[in-house]
């Protein structure tokens, strides 16, 4: 934890003779900071994963013999979990992304929806009972909702999914949001982590945040998003839903979140010691702040250039000069109006990383397309650039 601030003391040395001492001495003034941030970090998404680990630990006990969804083990995602944040910290969310599997005698079938005008893919998830009835041959305690009528099913077994979490045939986001909310306030006494936090549950429709504090302590906010996967790619369907649109109860927006979440372990798990790839994300999107350019132009950016430069670069002496390489990217982008997205058409993706079959087939997604089209918002975004 704090240990590195010596480490990073210990290793100034390891600077060459013939380096600017201006240009050292502000990459030190950056690093010791950026480090301390991204250390802080690191240590409160750890407290994050041990509440989801122990929450949906007694979800499973709680809900043992009934028909909700199956809660799958959580994983980080969004800026906070991959060890970066334009926030200051009082103002930092933990977004904890819980797939949802279907429970026994049912099962999930994905449907493209086509009702509206959506910025990004939406689909609904269509709940089926299956038939179960040769595993009550052998010996299972549960009943066939397909072929047992409702009098027989009563008061001997749960309601199904289709009656409690879903709106007419689908699964309602609205609906589940709201059962865990109900859940996790109940549920709350019974959690390790009640001994230390006073939790609330805020306000949210398709989600569940969570506002935990300790005495003198700043509050450490979390966010729980619910998702259905897409296959058995790392590309799910999310219950969250855009700055731009609340979509209907119904519909479910897909997401790449766990897919950039994998690519940032893949890389972690290759970086060298003291890397800097988190220190430059981290120190250009507090420089963004307030900018027309978002924090996942940013993240696409870097993204790109870790497959492009090879990992051993990223160490901590080629701070300043990552850190130029990302603004002469990003640079480029504004000046051609066009930033591919990072999971269609890549052939650098790496190969623990699984996507639908049409992703790596598709054309490039281009995130600039609206400098492409507005001539007006191309010379607002190159002068936003230059100020930079």
């Amino acid at each position: 934890g704090d240990s590195n601030e010596s480490e990073i003391s210990s290793t100034e040395s390891e600077e060459s003779e013939g380096e600017d001492p201006s240009e050292r001495d502000l990459a030190r003034i950056y690093e010791r900071r950026i480090q301390w941030s991204v250390q802080k970090l690191a240590r409160r998404r750890r407290v994050v994963e041990e509440l989801l680990r122990d929450l949906l630990r007694v979800c499973h006990e709680c809900f043992l013999n009934s028909f909700f969804p199956v809660l799958q083990p959580a994983i980080g995602v969004g800026s906070a979990c991959e060890g970066w944040s334009p926030q200051e910290e009082k103002d930092v969310v933990y977004c904890m992304f819980v797939p949802l599997k279907p429970p026994r005698g049912h099962t999930f079938h994905l449907e493209l929806d086509t009702t509206g005008e959506m910025p990004q893919k939406g689909m609904c998830v269509r709940v089926e009972l299956v038939c179960i009835c040769t595993r009550e041959q052998l010996g299972n305690t549960m009943l066939c909702f397909l072929h047992h009528c409702e009098y027989e099913l009563r008061g001997i077994q749960e309601p199904s999914l289709l009656q409690t979490l879903c709106t007419g045939s689908y699964l309602d986001v609205q609906k589940i949001a709201l059962w865990f909310q109900k859940f996790v306030t109940a549920a709350w006494a019974v959690v390790p982590q009640s001994r230390d936090y006073s939790m609330k549950v805020l306000p949210s429709c398709r989600s569940c945040k969570l506002k935990l504090k300790r005495p003198s302590r700043k509050p450490l906010l979390v966010e729980i998003i619910f998702g259905i996967q897409q296959g058995n790619s790392d590309i799910f369907l999310s219950s969250q839903p855009t700055e731009a649109l609340v979509p209907p109860s119904t519909t479910w927006l897909e997401t790449y979140a766990v897919a950039e979440a994998m690519f940032f372990q893949h890389i972690a798990r290759q970086a060298p010691r003291h890397s800097c790839y988190l220190k430059c994300l981290q120190l250009c999107a507090r420089l963004l702040v307030g900018t027309g350019f978002s924090h996942y132009a940013l993240k696409t950016v870097v993204m790109h250039l870790l497959t492009l430069i090879p990992i051993p670069g990223w160490c901590r002496r080629d701070f300043m000069l990552r850190l130029d390489d990302v603004m002469q990217y990003l640079s480029c982008c504004v000046k051609e109006k066009r930033l591919n997205h990072f999971f269609f058409g890549n052939e650098d993706m790496p190969k623990e990383i699984s996507l639908p079959s049409d992703f790596q087939t598709a054309h490039p997604i281009n995130l600039f397309q609206n400098l492409a089209q507005d001539s007006d918002a191309h010379a607002v975004a190159l002068h936003e650039f230059n100020e930079l």
